[in-house]
């Protein structure tokens, strides 16, 4: 029997095969989650990047013997069911602890991970969970447990002749640094935000009004500021100092200030936070100063209102090339999978010029377009409050809550366009 509110699950414990040092993941899964999801959950706990083919093998309580392989479409063996017919439970009897089944990532590497079902469990509805672990999972494409090893005794050895390649190559295939790569540091309640991320797209939610008002609050803090006889400007139309510098205090954009912080020019957000509402009409110049238009005094009564119009707006920017990097920035964060940061510029070039987008004349795309792009989707998105804090340098800031129900809800709305 199972309690009002939770569902049969399975408890687990995942094994990177011949990693060392040892690779390991605790998860609780529901027993109905698809291997399409088990998958993803996996990428996610481990910290793969879904580059490459997977594949399950098992016997399942009947003794049957039971292959599946991903993605659908992705390979020629027609005697593999499909990851998105297939259960947990179809697997796994939940009165077998013991039981084991070979979750393999990436064929030519060959990443085997040893899938051994502890016990049953319950879990509530909508969740996941990684209960513990040890180690960072492997970099992909290091070349199998063998390769990985290698590179991480490479990496701790600042006097092997190979340290300043294996470096290079770390930081331009994952964006980290060489010498502050840790193989021993993993992450739960990251592992578990990743979770998190992906069971409110498989199992949606309503936005609540606190996780609303936590997205939108940068935008709202500007507005309330505006309200009644607005805000001064200085001569040349930016936010007077004392109030960038309260502006960084209340919404918490301390971590991002150059100098004293009391410059829109140190604090580019402000500054982005200002023309946003400009061009979103908001807000409005008069005679010196910032005050409300009609759009925000709607805005402040009403910020569902606010809410729906931001999503529109962002869903549907107007230009074609904006929109796709949009929508590359929606699927990085809801699948927890970017590219290294120092790399995403690369890959908008690459991805616009695989849609076919060029300059009038025929030509590829300037870098300064790029760039202009690039900053357009990025600084609109940090108008919003949609991630958590990172831990470090290297981490990946993660979507929220509401961060999650908001680019959800932007995929929805370009959807509806597009049927439109």
């Amino acid at each position: 029997m199972h309690s009002a509110g939770t569902v049969p699950a399975f408890d687990l414990r995942i094994t990177i095969e011949e990693s060392e040092p040892l690779i390991w993941r605790r998860l609780r899964a529901p027993a109905a989650l698809t291997i399409q999801q088990f998958h993803l959950a996996v990428q996610a706990v481990f910290g793969w990047e879904d580059r490459h083919l997977y594949g399950v093998r098992a016997v399942d309580p009947a003794g049957q013997p039971r292959v599946v392989m991903g993605p659908d479409g992705a390979t020629a063996d027609s005697d593999a069911e499909s990851p998105a017919a297939v259960v947990l439970s179809d697997l796994l009897d939940p009165q077998k602890p013991g039981t084991v089944f070979e979750y393999e990532y990436d064929f030519g590497d060959g990443w085997t991970h040893r899938t051994e079902l502890v016990g049953p469990a319950e879990l509530e509805r909508g969740q996941l969970l990684c209960l513990d672990g040890a180690n960072r999972g492997p970099v992909e494409d290091s070349g199998g447990p063998p390769g990985y090893a290698r590179l991480v005794q490479i990496l701790a050895d600042q006097q092997h002749p190979e340290h300043e390649d294996a470096s290079r190559w770390v930081f331009e295939t994952a964006g980290e640094f060489g010498e502050r790569f840790d193989a021993t540091r993993f992450d739960v309640q990251a592992a578990n935000r990743k979770l998190r991320i992906l069971a409110l797209q498989w199992w949606p939610e309503p936005v609540t009004e606190e996780e609303r008002d936590d997205v939108l609050k940068p935008v709202m803090w500007l507005l309330r500021n505006a309200a009644g006889d607005g805000l001064e400007l200085t001569k040349d139309g930016y936010l007077k100092p004392v109030l960038v510098k309260k502006a960084v205090e209340e919404i918490g954009w301390d971590g991002i200030v150059f100098g004293k912080g009391n410059r829109e020019a140190h604090v580019l957000p402000v500054r982005e936070l200002r023309e946003h509402a400009l061009a979103w009409k908001l807000v409005r110049k008069l005679k010196g100063r910032l005050v409300l238009a009609p759009r925000g005094r709607r805005a402040i009564e009403h910020p569902g209102y606010l809410w729906d119009l931001l999503v529109d707006t962002i869903a549907n920017p107007g230009h074609d090339a904006v929109r796709l990097v949009t929508h590359l920035y929606a699927n990085w964060y809801l699948t927890c999978i970017a590219p290294p940061w120092n790399l995403e510029r690369d890959v908008i070039r690459l991805a616009l010029e695989e849609t076919g987008f060029v300059t009038r004349s025929g030509h590829p795309i300037p870098e300064e377009w790029i760039t202009d792009i690039y900053r357009t989707v990025s600084w609109t998105l940090m108008c919003l409050c949609l991630k958590t804090p990172k831990a470090t340098f290297a981490d990946r800031a993660l979507l929220t809550d509401g961060g999650v129900k908001f680019f959800l809800a932007v995929r929805e709305a370009e959807r509806l366009s597009r049927k439109g």
